[in-house]
């Protein structure tokens, strides 16, 4: 149900409508009538879901639904009884024209398909739901329209002329990739409102720590209210549990003014049983989509699937996914997609058991035809930077060859930190932290984190399962050394070269696991976590080492060379009159080793300030246990 007003519609087409309209509206304005026109094609103009003319006094619904006997509307604005619906000369879609509507009222409806399935619109951006909208509050959603009475199920709600939202921002322009920081986060577990009118007034949390990137977790419509998301079931509509669209897109705006960019984590490898789509053609009996269905597999193709896996050959589903790719990044401003599954956008049958992870994860050359055609399609809608980041982790040659092609993959190096930061060194391999380690070109290509909404906490595991024999009594799962070695595995991770991201409260040492209170339960945010020293103390240097990511160019260079095995760990940066020397004791006792620099000469300690004379290219270091530096030939920004 995109909001889209047609000007002007072809005349033929229109002067056909004029003549039943007229005589419509001779009747009230409150007592809508149903058009039937005489020709059954689909008014050209008229878009999925429902398109608003005559400034929003008439309605055009149309549905696709391929082999469908009948389709009727019905809603309040025909007392709930059915209108036949108009099936297309193709048979693929239905369509009505609803006239003397009141273009400031919201109406419900659904569709009768059949005679018997009730369905709400697929293309609506606000439903109501009976079992979930009770537990949303006012402050969270003022107003909220109530369910109808005597009606079942999950309704739409069109309304022609909601309150608009004027943007403050039309010119932001989108931090590099190279130089992107992203933070993700949940807008349930952030703050204890779950609302985006209070996670627009924390940005200043955000702005602090410096990161120029946020990554929400899916927004859009998912089963339930209390969820990580990822059922998705409405495709167009914002959760109302975070609050309304007006609310969703202030908060994007105010990313906007603090040079914020906004990335969608984006689920279209599968949906529930609440979709209209999957229920439209579902076999109840065997419990799965029926083979008739234009956008489902009956049977997954991949393990780990989850619901009701999309056939993403199927021309019914590209057209349906770009539609939503297209929605978000022009009504909401989005700046990015992190696309969950991405792996699983195949028709290539790899088996559904944990056995066939390796047949799934190999070389797919129709799964990066589909990306590539996403990936275009993308760009013909903005080609302004826009981010396509793909949760893919399949082989290095399907990767750069996407990568080749401009989009980004999430490269999880959560195992490998989490053991350097808890003292098992022999087991911490940050090798493929550096993007020619995967064999791309550019450092831009891969988006590596060491803490996601996947994986459990490093600080849970440094308190629970840290190293606890090192010299002089030093124990990781004391809190100030867990900290100080979170520090030191930021250090490495921000300043090698390419796009990072980090998960919420990573920043201060979040150490409440991921299973507490089932892995997909509300977590405690822990705000009082800043009222304590150890913990602002890193907070504080994740806001320097960001800053000085994103502001000093070195960090972003193709000329790099490391060390990432054994105790003690380096990165060398060169680039246009400036040299990095990062080094790091990941071992829980004291360490002299033998680092190589880039050239001899006076080098700066960035974090501390400090100059050091390194009289020689390979010059011999002791460090503490957790002790890090990172030198550069001349003061950083």
């Amino acid at each position: 149900m995109r909001k889209i007003y047609l000007i002007l519609v072809a005349v033929a087409i229109m002067a056909n409508m004029a003549c039943s309209k007229k005589s419509d509206l001779t009747d009230s304005a409150t007592n809508p009538v149903t058009t039937i026109t005489n020709g059954k094609d689909l008014p050209t103009g008229a878009v999925d879901g429902v398109t608003y003319i005559n400034s929003g006094t008439s309605v055009i619904f149309n549905l696709y639904a391929p082999g469908k006997k009948t389709v009727s509307v019905i809603g309040e604005f025909n007392n709930w009884q059915p209108s036949a619906m108009n099936q297309t000369t193709d048979g693929t879609r239905w369509w009505i024209q609803v006239d003397n509507l009141d273009a400031s009222k919201e109406y419900a409806y659904q569709y009768l398909v059949d005679g018997t399935l009730k369905v709400a619109d697929p293309y609506c951006e606000k439903i109501l739901d009976p079992a979930n909208d009770q537990y949303i509050t006012a402050d969270v959603y003022p107003n909220l329209k109530a369910y109808p009475s005597g009606q079942t199920g999950i309704v739409s709600v069109l309304q022609a002329n909601p309150t608009p939202y004027t943007w403050k921002n039309t010119s932001f322009t989108r931090p590099d990739k190279k130089n992107l920081v992203i933070y993700e986060l949940h807008v349930r577990d952030f703050i204890a409102a779950h609302n985006y009118k209070t996670l627009k007034d924390t940005l200043n949390y955000l702005s602090n720590l410096g990161v120029n990137a946020v990554e929400l977790m899916p927004i859009n419509e998912f089963e339930g209210n209390d969820s990580w998301g990822y059922n998705p079931s409405f495709y167009f509509a914002p959760d109302k549990y975070y609050g309304t669209r007006n609310d969703l897109k202030a908060f994007i705006d105010e990313c906007h003014s603090r040079g914020i960019a906004v990335i969608m984590d984006m689920v279209l490898n599968h949906s529930f049983g609440q979709s209209p789509m999957v229920q439209l053609y579902f076999d109840q009996a065997a419990q799965k989509p029926l083979a008739s269905s234009p956008w489902f597999n009956v049977d997954p193709t991949h393990p780990y699937n989850v619901g009701y896996q999309f056939n993403h050959e199927s021309a019914a589903t590209k057209y349906f996914a770009k539609n939503v790719m297209q929605f978000w990044m022009k009504n909401y401003k989005i700046d990015g997609y992190r696309f969950d599954l991405a792996k699983g956008f195949t028709q290539k049958n790899s088996g559904t058991a944990d056995a066939n992870v390796a047949a799934w994860t190999a070389y797919d050359a129709s799964r990066v035809a589909i990306w590539k055609d996403y990936n275009s399609f993308i760009k013909s809608v903005d080609n302004n930077n826009f981010y396509v980041i793909l949760e893919n982790f399949a082989t290095d040659q399907e990767e750069k060859e996407e990568a080749d092609n401009g989009m980004m993959q999430w490269n999880n190096l959560n195992y490998s930190f989490n053991e350097g930061t808890m003292g098992w060194v022999p087991t911490s391999d940050l090798t493929r932290m550096f993007f020619n380690s995967h064999t791309f070109t550019q450092p831009d290509n891969i988006v590596t984190y060491m803490e996601s909404h996947d994986e459990e906490r490093l600080m849970f595991k440094n308190e629970t399962y840290g190293n606890t024999g090192g010299a002089n009594g030093y124990n990781v799962r004391d809190l100030a050394t867990g900290l100080k070695r979170q520090e030191l595995a930021a250090a490495f991770m921000l300043t090698a070269p390419g796009p990072k991201m980090m998960w919420e409260f990573g920043e201060r040492g979040y150490d409440i696991s991921i299973d507490n209170g089932g892995r997909l339960g509300d977590k405690p945010a822990h705000w009082e976590y800043m009222s304590d020293p150890l913990r602002k103390k890193l907070y504080n240097a994740y806001a320097r080492l960001i800053k000085m990511k994103i502001k000093n160019p070195v960090f972003s260079t193709s000329n790099v060379q490391y060390v990432a095995t054994g105790f003690v760990r380096s990165t060398t940066l060169q680039a246009t009159g400036v040299n990095v020397e990062l080094v790091g004791n990941f071992d829980v006792n004291p360490q002299t080793s033998a680092v190589t620099f880039p050239a001899a000469g006076v080098y700066y300690d960035y974090m501390t300030g400090t100059a050091v004379n390194i009289p020689t290219v390979t010059y011999t270091l002791t460090l503490a246990p957790g002790e890090y530096h990172i030198y550069s030939s001349v003061a950083l920004n």
